[in-house]
């Protein structure tokens, strides 16, 4: 779970603090696990600061506050300060931007992450998909990884995200596929075909930003009658 932490503070010597700051970031370049940190002031009273620093993790969090030199800024930053910062330690239970870069992670690795085991990287166990192509629905990740294959055994294929939505737990993706039918795809034999296709799809995460269940709405007729399977 994403971790974050909110320095509360306040300062007569905002430059000092902020070439500080940057200190802080070129003594730990390497080490530092922080992943975001924005430092925002107050309008109401100049002298008053908060920094929101982001980690992966609050495990990772404590390992960062245990190098020295956190330590010594620390202290440096409590000298600074007119009164003694205050700081709280926040679980994030809820992150639009990563539910969203998640979701886009997913449509790039159903097209081109060779290792099919590196999909529970994104999806939860037990995962659910609801796909009305097919007779059933798609539960697990043994289920998943053989309708990957399937798409992967009659084309060369790729996403193009062109459109994100993200509210609450859920993130709809309006995407582009294009592919070349390189093999035998619903009884079709291979014809190299290029073709395209148009879907939607929303994703429901987990707190973590793992996908728990997606909802598919895509052209499988658009895309059978460009393969001469249908009349268009």
């Amino acid at each position: 779970m994403t971790f974050t932490q909110i320095i509360d503070f306040k300062t007569s010597r905002i430059d000092d603090m902020s070439r500080l700051m940057d200190r802080w970031i070129e003594q730990t370049k390497g080490k530092r696990t922080a992943t975001h940190s924005i430092l925002g002031k107050d309008r109401a009273d100049s002298s008053h600061l908060v920094e929101i620093v982001e980690f992966p993790s609050y495990d990772v969090a404590m390992r960062n506050s245990q190098l020295p030199e956190t330590d010594r800024i620390f202290r440096e930053m409590v000298a600074l300060c007119d009164e003694m910062p205050t700081f709280t330690d926040l679980d994030v239970v809820r992150d639009e931007a990563m539910y969203k870069a998640n979701a886009r992670r997913l449509m790039e690795m159903l097209a081109a992450e060779q290792e099919l085991a590196l999909l529970d990287e994104v999806l939860a166990e037990g995962y659910h998909d609801h796909d009305p192509t097919n007779e059933q629905d798609v539960i697990g990740m043994d289920a998943v990884r053989r309708e990957v294959e399937m798409w992967r055994g009659g084309f060369d294929f790729a996403f193009t995200v062109d459109d994100q939505i993200a509210e609450g737990d859920r993130v709809c993706t309006r995407w582009t596929w294009n592919g070349t039918h390189t093999g035998d795809f619903m009884g079709l034999q291979p014809s190299g075909m290029e073709v395209t296709m148009t879907g939607t799809v929303i994703h429901r995460f987990r707190d973590d930003g793992k996908i728990v269940e997606g909802w598919w709405q895509y052209d499988l007729l658009g895309l059978m009658a460009q393969l001469g399977a249908v009349e268009g």
